[in-house]
Order: C-alpha cells, then sequence, then structure tokens
C-alpha cells in the first residue's frame, strides 16, 4: 500500500451539508427502439418540502441534448419506451397520506397530457409493456381477506409467519395484472396464496416481468407466501397468458431470480447462486424455454453479479457487478468462455445491489457512473467496443468544489488480500497529520469502491481522512472472499478491517491518536464488534442501524430465518448454536467498550430491529460510558427524504468533531429550501 502525498490548488470551498442540495441524482437509463433518445429520471432535493422532486428528461445519444418531458413529480420511476418508440410510461405517486400509492401513467412524445392507466388499490410495483404495445402486464398487492368484521371495532387479528416484528396485518400476495395500454378495465393473470416477490429496500428491484417476443409467456419469480423471511424460496415461472398457465422454467424451488427472455424468445437468462448457497456469488444461467436446469454461463467469472441484459441478437449478454476497486461490465457469451470486460476509463458505473445501465437495439449502452471527484452522470457507449461518453453536467457544481482526493489501498491479513478506499483531506497539506474516520460499508454484500461518496466528501470537507475498509464478506474479490464470512461474522472481518488501518497508520499520515470508527447496518455491526474488542483503538465511533445481537435478527428481522445461512443452523435446535449466535454478537462485548459512541436508528426499521440499538444504550449507560441515543420515526432501514439524509450526517459528523477535534462541531444548518 503506497500512500502518495497529493497537491493541488483549489479556488472553491470544501463540501459542506447545506451541498448536498447541489447534487441530482439519475437513474434507470432507457433507450427508444431506434437508440437514439435515452430516458432517464432525473431527481433533486426539496428540503421545504421534505422530498425528492423526480422528473423524466429525454437525451439524445449522439450530442447529448436534453428535453424535459416531466418534472417535479412525486416518486417518479420506470420509465419505459412504448415499442414504435411514440409513448413513454412510468410509474407516479397520486393520492395523499395512507391512499398515496405509484399508478402507471402514459405520455406522448408529440404533446400532451399523460393519461393514467391503472388504478390499483395497492399501487403498481413494476410493470412491462406487451411486445406489440397494445397492453401492460403490472404487479400489484391483492386487497386484504375480509374479516370477520370492521377493523375499528377489533376484529384485525392476523397470523404471524416469517415476518418482521413490525407488520401490523398480514401481508398480502402480489399477483400479475394485464391492462390495455389505452386504459380500461384490468384483467386479473394470476392468483393464490403464493406471490411475487417483493423487495423491501435496500436491495436490488423486485425481479421485472419479463415478456416472450410474441407476447404469449411472461417470465416472472414466484415464491410461496408473502413474508419477507421466505424470500429464498424462489423459482422462475412462465405464464401462458392466454389461459393463465404457469409452470416452472427450471424445477427448482430455491433462489432463482430475473429472469429475461432472449431476443428470439427461445431462452431465459437468470439468476444463481454458486452451488445453491445464498453464501455465494450470483451466477448468469441460461434455459431453453422449453424448460430444464440449462447451463451455467459464469462459472469462471467470479465476481457476483448484479445486472443481466441480453445483447441485440442473443449471441451475448451484457454483465454488470463489483469488480475489485470498481463497478465493472462485461460481455458474456452466451456458448459459453471467458467474459470480456470493458473498457469504462475511470468512470464506474452506479451499483446499490443493482446496476444502472440499459442497453439499446442496436448495442449502444448508457450508465449512470461516477468516479471519486466525480458525482453521478449519464454515460454512452455507440458498442460494446467504444469508450464511455459523458452526456450529462447537472453536479458541475459539485465536482468544482474543493474535494478531498480518493485513493485505493490493499493490504493483506489471513492470508486474504484486501481492499478499500482512503479520501484525503479537502484541505491537504503535505507534512501534517490529520485525524480519521472509519465508515465501514454494510451489507456485508456490498464494497467501497472508488466512486464519489457525498458523506466521504463531507469528512474530508471538514478536514478528516476517511478509510472506508473492504472486508472478507464483502462481494468485489470473488466467491472465496465473500464466502469466508460464513459462521465468522465479526471476528475475521474484524482482524481484516484493523490490519488495514494498523497499515494506514505506518503512512504518517494520520494522528493515531485521533481515530473514529463508524457505520450504518453491517457497517454498525462491524463498528460494535470492533469497539467491544479492539477497545484502546477509539476515540470516538458512531453505530448506526447496528446488528448486535443475531438472535434478534434472527427472530425478528424481514430476513429472520434466513440468516441460518450465513450463521449457522437455526438457534433454536440446540445449545451450540445460539452459543454460536452469540459468540458472533457485538452485544456481548459491549461491557468491554469505553469509547464515546453516538447510536443512530429508525424506530420501525424492518431490516434490523431497533431492539438492537436498545441493548447497546443500555449496555454503555449502565457501564457508564458517554452515548448519545438518536431515533427517527421511520417505517424504513434508510430514511429516503432529504431532510433526514441530512440530519443522520450533521449528527455523524458533529459528533466526530466533538472528540476529535474538540470545539469545532458545526451548528445545524439552517432549515430552509436552499440548503
Amino acid at each position: 500500500m503506497a500512500l502518495a502525498p497529493l497537491t493541488g490548488l483549489h479556488a472553491q470551498h470544501p463540501f459542506e451539508l447545506g451541498d448536498l442540495a447541489k447534487l441530482t441524482g439519475l437513474s434507470d437509463p432507457q433507450f427508444s427502439p431506434d437508440g437514439k433518445t435515452i430516458a432517464v429520471v432525473v431527481s433533486t432535493p426539496d428540503y421545504e418540502e421534505d422530498r425528492f422532486q423526480t422528473g423524466l428528461l429525454l437525451v439524445t445519444a449522439a450530442g447529448g441534448q436534453q428535453r424535459l418531458l416531466a418534472q417535479k413529480r412525486i416518486g417518479l420511476t420506470q420509465p419505459r419506451w412504448s415499442p414504435n418508440g411514440q409513448e413513454l410510461a412510468y410509474l407516479e405517486k397520486t393520492g395523499t397520506g395512507k391512499d398515496a400509492a405509484p399508478q402507471l401513467f402514459v405520455r406522448a412524445l408529440a404533446g400532451g397530457e399523460p393519461r393514467q392507466v391503472t388504478h390499483a388499490r395497492k399501487g403498481v410495483q413494476h410493470y412491462a409493456w406487451r411486445p406489440d404495445g397494445g397492453a401492460f402486464a403490472y404487479v400489484t398487492a391483492d386487497e386484504p381477506a375480509n374479516q370477520a368484521g370492521p377493523p375499528e371495532k377489533g376484529y384485525d387479528a392476523f397470523e404471524v409467519g416469517n415476518n418482521d416484528l413490525f407488520l401490523t396485518a398480514a401481508p398480502t400476495s402480489s399477483h400479475i395484472w394485464l391492462v390495455p395500454a389505452a386504459g380500461g378495465d384490468a384483467r386479473r393473470l394470476t392468483s393464490g396464496a403464493w406471490s411475487l416477490p417483493v423487495t423491501i429496500p435496500p436491495g436490488a428491484p423486485s425481479s421485472p416481468l419479463s415478456w416472450s417476443p410474441d407476447g404469449k409467456l411472461l417470465a416472472f419469480v414466484q415464491v410461496p407466501t408473502p413474508h419477507s423471511g421466505n424470500g429464498n424460496q424462489r423459482a422462475v415461472q412462465l405464464l401462458n397468458v392466454a389461459d393463465g398457465t404457469t409452470r416452472p422454467l427450471t424445477g427448482r424451488t430455491m433462489l432463482e431470480g430475473y429472469p429475461t427472455f432472449s431476443p428470439d424468445g427461445s431462452q431465459v437468462s437468470y439468476w444463481y447462486p454458486r452451488q445453491g448457497n445464498t453464501m455465494n456469488i450470483n451466477e448468469t444461467w441460461t434455459t431453453p424455454v422449453a424448460g430444464g436446469e440449462g447451463k451455467n454461463l459464469t462459472p469462471n467469472l467470479d465476481r457476483d453479479v448484479f445486472r443481466t441484459i441480453w445483447m441485440p441478437g442473443g449471441k451475448n449478454l451484457l454483465l454488470g457487478g463489483l469488480d475489485g476497486n470498481r463497478t465493472s461490465l462485461w460481455l458474456q457469451p452466451v456458448k459459453g468462455g471467458a467474459a470480456r470486460k470493458l473498457a469504462l476509463g475511470e468512470v464506474s458505473p452506479t451499483w446499490s445491489f443493482w446496476v444502472e445501465v440499459g442497453v439499446s437495439r442496436q448495442g449502444g449502452i448508457a450508465f449512470i457512473g461516477s468516479s471519486p471527484n466525480q458525482p453521478s452522470e449519464l454515460f454512452y457507449m455507440a458498442s460494446a467496443s467504444a469508450g464511455p461518453k459523458r452526456l450529462t453536467d447537472f453536479n458541475h457544481d459539485v465536482k468544482a468544489l474543493q474535494l478531498g482526493k480518493g485513493q485505493t489501498l490493499t493490504w493483506q491479513s489471513d492470508g486474504l488480500q484486501h481492499d478499500g478506499e482512503l479520501t484525503y483531506p479537502a484541505n491537504y497539506t503535505p507534512g501534517k497529520t490529520y485525524p480519521l474516520v472509519l465508515v465501514i460499508h454494510g451489507g456485508p454484500t456490498a464494497a467501497s469502491i472508488a466512486t464519489f461518496s457525498a458523506q466521504a466528501q463531507l469528512f474530508a470537507g471538514r478536514g478528516y481522512f476517511v478509510f472506508e475498509p473492504n472486508y472478507r464478506g464483502s462481494d468485489n474479490l470473488g466467491n472465496a472472499y465473500k464466502a469466508a464470512i460464513y459462521k465468522d461474522a465479526g471476528a475475521g472481518p474484524g482482524r481484516d478491517v484493523m490490519a488495514g488501518l494498523t497499515q494506514l497508520k505506518r503512512g504518517g499520515l494520520i494522528d493515531t491518536n485521533r481515530i473514529g470508527v463508524s457505520g450504518w447496518s453491517y457497517g454498525g455491526y462491524m463498528t460494535v464488534w470492533l469497539l467491544g474488542h479492539y477497545p484502546a483503538q477509539w476515540k470516538a465511533a458512531v453505530a448506526g442501524a447496528s446488528v448486535t445481537d443475531w438472535l434478534d435478527q434472527y427472530n425478528l428481522g424481514d430476513s429472520n430465518i434466513q440468516r441460518a445461512a450465513a450463521l449457522g443452523e437455526s438457534p433454536w435446535l440446540s445449545e451450540a448454536n445460539a452459543q454460536n449466535y452469540r459468540d458472533q454478537s457485538p452485544i456481548t462485548a459491549a461491557g468491554k467498550i469505553r469509547t464515546p459512541t453516538l447510536i443512530l436508528a429508525n424506530t420501525g426499521d424492518p431490516r434490523v430491529p431497533i431492539t438492537q440499538s436498545y441493548k447497546l444504550f443500555h449496555a454503555l449507560k449502565d457501564n457508564g460510558v458517554t452515548t448519545k441515543f438518536i431515533a427517527w420515526p421511520v417505517a424504513a432501514h434508510n430514511a429516503s427524504d432529504p431532510v433526514r439524509q441530512r440530519e443522520r450526517n450533521r449528527f455523524w459528523l458533529d459528533w466526530m468533531d466533538t472528540y476529535l477535534k474538540p470545539g469545532t462541531a458545526a451548528a445545524a444548518p439552517p432549515r430552509t429550501g436552499t440548503n
């Protein structure tokens, strides 16, 4: 790990909390049928209304000319071109309060008002144009089953299953409907106690529907119940639209997902983890439409695939996934053989358990991408062999700020090679030492890579080095690295992080007496583990949405019983199993923590129930450790509104300032629409 001095002149101020308002988000690039225009969703924070304003932008692939088709919408997502290229469909939230739900709209490019196609009581989760453009298939949740009487009279009991503890009514199944593109009555295509899967964020979007080219079949994913804990029992199915019959594609009953028809309709691609084990990487399989297990196309790629798109002609698939210090795209021949990595330069496609990329019928590629000092923009490649060209410049004001420089570090521990990202202070001067904050990623199926990070730049703007270490269990370095966390949730990853920190200390850049550790979700888990097992290392800590007790996670979280795949068999089968869960739980060492710790959590978090933060709070308070516990009344793992996102960062930054830079904690930003 070489630590090179970085210098440079900057005319702008460092990135600050107020600059979050300058960031424009982009997502879901979609090509028109002729390949000349790309539709993309843009979003900007509105702090006065506390929501993100979304819009639909058209960008020409040749020159980057822009046309705003819709703006200042609430929850606009999933733009999809009509097969003739004359219209664009999208989802947009309608209604207010409890009745607000996404509905399907269609807008003609020639002009006029959009038409609302669906009026689903439970909203539309996702949809797909029929290949002839005459109808949509869409997915919506069923209405609740009739009770013995009205809920307000007390008739609201429900049966609990493998769900998170915050459920207040029985989950209802999601099914497929068909509606004319011009609008009109919708027709149910599927029904039953089984369901299509619904993703609880964060995670990849729910498996999209895929039409066969002739419009006769729909490929989808089926789970036996709508309870979140049963989500691993998922299998690809084919629906005959004419008669409503379904059949399994492969005969498997577990862990299949994301099916897509080939351009000629003869094959279906899908995801399946190596050896049927969720601890392993996703691999890409193809199967003839007639059925059967098919073949694994990517046994030699050794990367966790989180996007699969057929290229025109059906001879190759475009794949995307984390790869070392970046997100990569590959062309995978359908006949087998080695995948070819595309040359993307320094830019890295956006990854959030899904790669934001689209492919045109002519072979063009569009993706949302960034680099350490370039916030996300839209990029275009005329072919898989062409270099990427940036088409938008929404975030030029942020790019022009005094940003901290980024560097990828590598180190070894326990015979494993590790990597991570180091962001320099924005005001870095060679020869000086600076405080350091570790910001550890969640997942653990994720990784810190060389892309723009608003959080890292906020710390860099306040004069910190930021270290974002990857650890075994991260999915950027292949199957063996990802699977090495099995039954070793904390100890091995903890050694990995500490080995990287030890090597970083030797570089002479950081003040070794001013080091803080922090993270959210699994990053919060790692934070609490490190606090209890390496207590002398830290001067401050922020533990966000932290897993502290694997028994709570197994019993109360949305994935619940699926945790056994990583931790070991059910803790209720034997005392040895229960002890195994306790041994991997940071709460067992909480009595050794002495570091001032800020605890952050959402009260209704289904992914990591707040019970675990309460346990940590009491363990620290009872032992006389300085602590503060801040919670938000949010029923989600991560806040989706700009005010709470900014407030989370403010609490995080100010806590570190208090203990690593006494006397420098900043005041809260003004609560106006300009920050």
